[in-house]
């Protein structure tokens, strides 16, 4: 396969790259990454035909949208298809301190919950302030879901709904501000509650469709039947598909660094990387439309993108699947990459 090849959101004018770079580590995600680093990484991205980039408010408190916005801007528009998100109204706040929720030296704005009509509306103008673009091509509400918010999800919730702020989401949609929108978030019992109340169009779902995780498939194949895009997030799961210990954002646990193992262990027999696997396995799924995964400096993306490119055979995936590494039912290859 090829990141440079395209994939069209169902229903929706937006043809995304196989796969795409997350930029929270532009936002000194764990460490303080430079903007000169940020910049080799996003220039190697764009020199491997990479074309799709997602973003957040969120990420280093507004700087991952400052960042990716100065890089972008100088290019022609329709070169590129870009993603945001909104949920979170980003307060000047001078208390902000040296490290705040995993983002080294954040910038003086307090991320604020707020999902209402206003929010998301308020949300979506900073951002296109911060990032200089006008019409960001995908809006996701970002990080909605039960296992977030605890027992503030139904007020959260009721933001959405009673609150206005699906209503926001299409308010944008309809008169062109967006082309399509949707949910970013890591639980995607969220993903199916929004598709019962709102017409979504594509949703990013982070770590939980990967080759390590794949409880999720019931949904998948919902969207599917749907028509409603994937965008798959963290298809390493942490890192610790690429060689750290992390899952979650936290250390895995035992029975996650057993299943790890088992997964290393078949792909050394199969001669296959663990990384080009986990790369390839969400795309086999037919809702799914890119990966897009993270990388602070431009060797982290050759190295994505060399994996990508590696020929994987079917017989690999026939191997996982009897080894009941492989949810029955979900998708494989149905000939050589």
């Amino acid at each position: 396969m090829n990141v440079a090849d395209t994939r069209t959101v169902p229903r929706r004018p937006v043809d995304v790259t196989l796969m795409g770079l997350g930029c929270a580590q532009m936002g000194n995600l764990y460490r303080v990454t430079s903007y000169e680093e940020s910049a080799g990484a996003f220039r190697a991205a764009w020199d491997a035909g990479i074309r799709y980039f997602d973003t957040a408010p969120f990420y280093g408190f507004t700087r991952s949208e400052r960042r990716l916005g100065t890089m972008l801007t100088d290019l022609p528009r329709e070169s590129y298809v870009l993603s945001t998100k909104v949920g979170r109204v980003m307060e000047p706040d001078e208390t902000v301190g040296e490290e705040e929720d995993g983002y080294v030296q954040p910038l003086p704005f307090r991320p604020v919950y707020d999902y209402s009509y206003d929010g998301i509306m308020r949300s979506f103008e900073a951002s296109q302030q911060r990032l200089g673009i006008l019409k960001p091509d995908i809006l996701y509400v970002h990080d909605i879901g039960r296992m977030t918010h605890g027992d503030k999800h139904e007020h959260y919730w009721s933001q959405l709904t009673d609150g206005g702020g699906f209503r926001a989401l299409g308010k944008l949609r309809d008169e062109g501000s967006t082309k399509a929108v949707g949910l970013g978030v890591n639980e995607w019992q969220a993903i199916r509650d929004a598709m019962e109340v709102f017409d979504i169009d594509v949703s990013m779902l982070a770590g939980r469709y990967t080759l390590l995780e794949q409880e999720s498939l019931p949904l998948m194949d919902e969207c599917a039947r749907r028509g409603v895009g994937v965008v798959i997030a963290g298809p390493f799961n942490s890192g610790i598909l690429a060689g750290n210990k992390k899952f979650n954002y936290a250390d895995a646990p035992a029975d996650v660094l057993a299943r790890v193992d088992g997964l290393r262990k078949a792909c050394e027999e199969e001669g296959v990387s663990l990384q080009a696997a986990a790369l390839h396995f969400p795309l086999t799924h037919p809702t799914v439309v890119t990966i897009v995964s993270g990388a602070r400096t431009a060797e982290q993306i050759s190295s994505n993108v060399a994996w990508f490119s590696e020929e994987i055979p079917t017989s690999f995936w026939q191997a996982l699947r009897a080894r009941g590494l492989i949810a029955e039912g979900a998708p494989l290859p149905r000939k050589e990459a």
